[in-house]
């Protein structure tokens, strides 16, 4: 008697707590009822009484795209005129003619053209200002979106009329719009002679196949190391970083594994080739905005000590998006899961809602960090990115290079030295004459541009403060005399960091003749991460201690 009442007692906090879920949830569903009501409502005496019209389409997409921005930043909503720029992003293909088209002061520059798509093959250069597209005058669009007149399905013809720098009369170039490849591996090749390099900008469906082509062709032509460039890669599709990750960790390797509120959809993924080489000597470039996918291949040669990490910082994306259909052809990407490499670490930034100007998560106190373990038992750590072996410091520009860049002025000088040369050395050995920057240098003179020093900065703040406190009388003299003494001179900026402005101007002229490919080609020598990987395959003795237990 005394065990069946004890039964009794057990269960029924079971059935009380299975009623309180149930109310909860009944609750619950009331309050999103409840005010999605409301939100009809309010849709409806706004649209009637409203003293504008309004446009309904733009003021949905506004309040969804609001809410969602309170989540996290990668929940987003695909409006139905949105599928097409969805579907490039995960595919990298498009129908249009391959030309970037930068839309600023009512003129419509290309900016740059892409190898084997119709813009190349009809003649665009870089530079040319679309003026008309099929006879629709471009000045009379305001805030237009050119993109969507270049689009269209394969096939189709389109008509551009450009301006050219030198040459007076508007050209007409008419081209057949074709499928566009945005190519996950925009460069590889040999940086020396046993050295391989693989620039990897994205992950959409067809990278793993990419980099394992490029790969084995670079093996073919004698590679014993290879460097992987993960900079500047937001990621993509989790499947691709499967596969790439695969490439250098064996068959049956866990790679990432998904974490959720849907239990279901946990999973954990393992590499499920054979590997291509599990040998080599890797060294895995990175920075802060190396991202999601790209944080996964490198935090995973990172956990099983397969390779060397160069560079700074990640970005700290450790969030699985899904894609769900909606009605009328809309989709949403929602954050589903978070992911965890082989070491058991989660490199999503701890806090994603505040990040530095430049994107990365910046410095994160020890106590809020997390020990883990590679398979060689080095120590890792997780709470913002993955953290390279070797760290350096991150490329920054002086002020003058920075305004000038900003200004396009490298750009538009560019275009005028391509004009005047018709054709220049090889990417890897064109450099400019001092005569030539001399030239350069000439042509600014009359051009608008100006910029602020760290120390006139530093000395503004100087006097704010000394104005706060009431003290600025006191130096008021001597602050004059050094504002007099440190104000820039362009002139003498010019030559004071001539060496890297002339970097820069022989990078925009190469890319001109040799798009992507040669500017990448020439920027090698210069590349801080570069120089540091071919300087740690020579000195294996290092490399070797790096991936050892420390």
């Amino acid at each position: 008697m005394k065990k069946y009442l004890r039964s009794i007692w057990l269960t029924i906090p079971v059935i009380a707590g299975l009623a309180f879920v149930s109310f909860r949830q009944d609750d619950r569903l009331f309050e999103i009822a409840r005010n999605l009501d409301i939100y009809a409502t309010l849709f409806k005496e706004l649209n009637a009484y409203y003293v504008d019209e309004i446009n309904p389409n733009q003021l949905i997409k506004t309040s969804i795209d609001n809410m969602l921005r309170s989540l996290d930043p990668y929940t987003v909503y695909y409006a139905e005129d949105d599928i097409e720029d969805y579907m490039t992003m995960t595919t990298g293909k498009y129908n249009g003619i391959g030309a970037m088209v930068n839309s600023a002061d009512g003129k419509h520059t290309v900016m740059m053209v892409y190898e084997d798509t119709p813009a190349q093959k009809a003649g665009l250069q870089l530079g040319d200002e679309i003026t008309k597209i099929n006879g629709i005058d471009l000045s009379t669009r305001e805030d237009f979106d050119t993109g969507k007149l270049l689009k269209g399905q394969t096939q189709t013809s389109v008509t551009l009329t450009v301006k050219r720098y030198g040459i007076t009369k508007p050209l007409e170039i008419s081209l057949n719009r074709d499928i566009v490849k945005v190519t996950n591996v925009p460069y590889y090749g040999m940086i020396s002679e046993d050295v391989g390099y693989i620039d990897l900008k994205d992950f959409t469906a067809t990278a793993s196949r990419e980099v394992r082509n490029a790969f084995q062709e670079l093996k073919g032509k004698g590679m014993k190391y290879v460097v992987l460039d993960l900079r500047d890669n937001p990621g993509g599709l989790l499947n691709m970083a499967i596969e790439i990750s695969n490439i250098f960790i064996p068959k049956g390797q866990e790679i990432v594994s998904t974490k959720g509120k849907v239990s279901e959809w946990n999973k954990t993924y393992t590499a499920y080739n054979p590997a291509l080489d599990t040998e080599i000597p890797v060294v895995v470039l990175t920075n802060n905005r190396s991202a999601s996918a790209a944080e996964i291949v490198s935090g995973v040669i990172q956990d099983y000590d397969r390779g060397v990490l160069i560079g700074q910082r990640t970005y700290g994306k450790g969030l699985v998006q899904t894609t769900r259909d909606l009605s009328f052809n809309t989709k949403m990407k929602i954050t589903t899961a978070k992911y965890y490499i082989p070491s058991g670490r989660c490199i999503q930034a701890i806090d994603y809602s505040h990040r530095n100007d430049d994107g990365s998560v910046g410095k994160i106190a020890d106590s809020l960090m997390t020990e883990f373990k590679t398979s060689n038992g080095r120590s890792v750590f997780d709470g913002g990115g993955i953290l390279p072996d070797i760290l350096t410091e991150k490329e920054t520009y002086s002020p003058l290079a920075t305004s000038l860049g900003r200004n396009r002025l490298f750009f538009d000088y560019a275009v005028k030295y391509h004009f005047e040369h018709p054709t220049i050395k090889p990417a890897k050995e064109f450099h400019l004459t001092d005569a030539e920057y001399a030239a350069f240098v000439k042509w600014l003179g009359d051009k608008e541009y100006d910029y602020t020093t760290q120390v006139e900065r530093d000395l503004n703040n100087l006097e704010a403060s000394a104005k706060k406190e009431k003290s600025l009388e006191v130096i008021e003299d001597q602050l004059k005399a050094l504002k007099s003494k440190l104000t820039h001179s362009k002139d003498n900026d010019l030559q004071i960091f001539k060496p890297e402005i002339k970097q820069v101007v022989e990078e925009e002229i190469i890319k001109h003749y040799y798009l992507e490919k040669g500017m990448r080609e020439a920027s090698f020598n210069e590349d801080a991460e570069v120089k540091a990987a071919l300087a740690l395959f020579k000195d294996s003795a290092r490399y070797n201690e790096i991936l050892k237990k420390k």
